[in-house]
């Protein structure tokens, strides 16, 4: 472990200011090398900004858990997502963050889940539908978005938005694409007004139009959904009675509207990428499919027996993990790993970082699902791998997110491989999510169950 003093090689310091700037605006992860892989503290100082990457299980837990109530938002999150977020579940802090989330979280029991999949499934046969008529190549990435806008929709908030997918992605790209300010990472304080790029401030606007679209279309009805807009429209305060604000209501629609979708595309994206490269372990997850569907949409009940389906996922989100990097500022001084934490200081986790930790995993940029196998997740720290966050603040959604990954992977693998496009790069890209940064473009070579591909002739192929 290294102490403040000789971590301060940071990262940070070796690239020099200006051009340490430039990376972090542009792309997360230019700042990120293997070197820093196996690191379990790493310190930087960026004028009044003391930063610390943490990339220890035993640290992690303690930030985001053991001493979490001294760890708030970093105001990089507040100040990035807070025009557009306001206090909604992913921003907010303190006793309201904790009401809203009882308020949502039974939205999120694997009792609704078990009732949304149906939903899941139909979109996804929807889309491949679609598909049908495709030739040549496509972005399989802004696919799986699309997809993923159509079942948020339909199952959180009961609406359809077919007609404005391709608006609403657009809008999307607009917010993950969004730079930290240059006061933000200074360390330029708190009370300075940040003044967001035009094309920001007409997405937040955009998107409240969608909202009090949402609003107007509930409020003039008389049916009850019992979906979460229900939930959070009848929520009332236990100690005064009254429900949410339109302000609060904007909040957690919008939070979940994008958190719900974003992050799952990304995972699905990733898990194509990481199958075309991998043949065996595409092969082993036919044969679980054929043997455990036969051909036909995935039911709840079915997701237990999809094991190898939910490993391949988990294994495609420890390389490429959606959300990428958690951010936390310290509220008083603390230590940890016996280095001293000033008040203020940030405290980055980086997923990408901790999920190529040599010493938690073995040969890190192997893709191998086996890593997953119950034996080994068994006798690894459960701060090793965090996707979906830890602690207090874990991802609210994480059951409906893999619920929904293995819906739409176990739909379409039962029908299609998908092979990288030629002349068609594939980079990621580390902004507000983690993105492939030129899309994710494909070929699709249809398959069908049992053991058998179609070819351009249309007679099946044994494989």
């Amino acid at each position: 472990m290294k102490d403040a003093a000789s971590a301060a090689k940071g990262r940070a310091p070796r690239l020099g200011l200006i051009e340490f700037i430039r990376k972090v605006r542009e792309d997360q992860l230019l700042i990120v090398t293997p070197e820093l892989f196996g690191e379990e503290l790493v310190y930087s100082r960026i004028l009044f900004l003391h930063s610390f990457l943490i990339n220890k299980p035993e640290y992690i837990e303690h930030v985001l858990l053991a001493n979490h109530a001294n760890y708030r938002k970093s105001h990089f999150s507040r100040n990035l997502l807070g025009p557009l977020l306001g206090n909604g579940l992913l921003t907010s802090e303190g006793e309201l963050w904790r009401r809203q989330r009882r308020i949502a979280a039974p939205a999120f029991h694997a009792r609704r889940t078990a009732e949304f999949v149906a939903t899941m499934g139909s979109c996804s046969e929807a889309m491949l539908t679609r598909w049908a008529a495709r030739s040549g190549s496509f972005d399989v990435a802004a696919e799986m978005t699309a997809l993923t806008l159509d079942i948020i929709a339909r199952t959180m908030f009961s609406t359809e938005v077919a007609g404005e997918i391709d608006a609403i992605r657009q809008l999307t790209d607009v917010v993950v694409k969004l730079r930290p300010s240059l006061l933000d990472l200074f360390g330029f304080p708190q009370w300075i007004p940040r003044l967001q790029p035009r094309p920001y401030r007409a997405a937040v606007a955009a998107f409240e139009a969608l909202v009090a679209r949402f609003l107007a279309e509930r409020r003039g009805g008389s049916v009850e959904r019992g979906d979460l807009f229900s939930m959070l429209l009848a929520a009332r305060d236990a100690e005064t009675g009254q429900g949410m604000s339109e302000r609060q209501l904007r909040d957690e629609i919008l939070t979940i509207f994008l958190a719900g979708h974003e992050t799952t595309a990304n995972a699905l994206s990733w898990t194509w990428y990481l199958l075309a490269q991998n043949p065996q372990a595409e092969a082993r997850l036919h044969e679980e499919l054929d043997r455990v569907l036969g051909g036909r949409t995935p039911r709840f009940t079915d997701l237990a027996e999809l094991k190898w389906t939910r490993m391949v996922i988990e294994e495609a989100m420890r390389l490429y993990p959606p959300a990428h990097t958690i951010a936390r500022a310290a509220i008083d001084e603390d230590r940890i790993g016996g280095v001293r934490v000033p008040p203020g200081a940030s405290i980055s986790i980086s997923m990408y970082v901790t999920h190529r930790n040599p010493n938690l995993w073995p040969d890190p940029e192997r893709f191998d699902p086996e890593r997953f196998a119950p034996a080994a997740v068994a006798g690894r720290h459960r701060f090793a791998y965090l996707p979906f966050g830890g602690g207090p603040r874990i991802c609210i959604g994480n059951g409906f997110a893999m619920a929904e990954a293995q819906v739409i992977l176990a739909t379409v693998a039962q029908r299609y491989r998908l092979r990288l496009a030629r002349n068609h790069a594939v980079e990621p890209i580390g902004l507000i999510t983690l993105r492939p940064k030129h899309g994710l473009w494909v070929t699709l070579e249809p398959r069908r169950p049992g053991g058998t591909r179609t070819g351009s002739t249309g007679a099946d192929e044994p494989l």
